[in-house]
């Protein structure tokens, strides 16, 4: 009986999920001949409406530690573990405008991509090497000095959680090449949305937002050892409220 009504539940995110998507896309040619950031303030309610839909639907909820940490005057670059969809829907929640980091391959999606486009992200080639890393640090630093934050997952994909990835160079590089700081960011969202999966997990995630350091006197490799070593501290003293 518990997984039927696990099942209704998640069946009823999906739903309502898909239909805002629908709506929010094919309201994108009308968005088009608007400034970029007039988009984002456009559809950054699409990433309200989700977060609380989830927990509606699905009954999860969220906690956030060290959110006095975002400093709204001094944007820098966000550097999180990645484990699922949700936390991709929470952070533009709380922090200023972000440009994102991604695939391009995104953009391809019916709908979502179509909105995606809108929101002045930086869309790589994970397979062009050396071109996207220099793709990463120049149009990053592009946004970073016109005011935005910039946001990348360095495992380059979602992790299951207790998985252990390798941490991709180019958000590091991207720090040391602008000077701009990391601000790390740790949550455990893969334990109630798991990636992959259909079903949702009622609980409560934890979100931990850490204190911006300078990366002046760090190396880019030293950079990634900061932020994982932080984020790996921060998900093993996080409470499992999984219901």
């Amino acid at each position: 009986m518990v997984n039927i009504l696990l099942y209704i539940r998640s069946l009823f995110y999906w739903i309502g999920l898909f239909l805002s998507l629908i709506t929010v896309g094919l309201m994108t040619p009308f968005l088009m001949p608007f400034p970029r950031e007039t988009c984002y303030r456009f559809l950054v309610p699409w990433c309200h409406f989700n977060v609380w839909w989830v927990k509606f639907t699905c009954g999860i909820k969220y906690n956030v530690i060290g959110k006095e940490n975002i400093d709204l005057k001094n944007n820098g670059i966000i550097l999180g573990n990645h484990q699922s969809t949700w936390e991709t829907m929470f952070i533009p929640t709380i922090f200023p405008p972000i440009s994102w980091i991604l695939k391009k391959e995104l953009f391809k999606l019916p709908f979502f991509g179509w909105a995606l486009s809108l929101v002045r992200p930086i869309a790589i080639d994970r397979n062009a090497g050396k071109s996207s890393v220099e793709q990463i640090k120049t149009n990053g630093k592009e946004r970073l000095e016109q005011g935005n934050w910039v946001c990348i997952f360095p495992e380059g994909t979602r992790v299951k959680p207790g998985v252990k990835a390798k941490y991709r160079m180019g958000g590091a590089l991207l720090a040391k090449h602008s000077g701009y700081p990391v601000y790390p960011l740790a949550h455990n969202a893969g334990e109630f949305w798991p990636r992959h999966s259909f079903i949702k997990y009622p609980g409560t995630i934890t979100v931990s937002i850490g204190k911006p350091f300078s990366v002046d006197d760090l190396k880019p490799d030293e950079i990634n050892d900061k932020v994982r070593a932080w984020i790996n501290a921060e998900i093993a003293k996080m409470p499992l409220d999984k219901k």
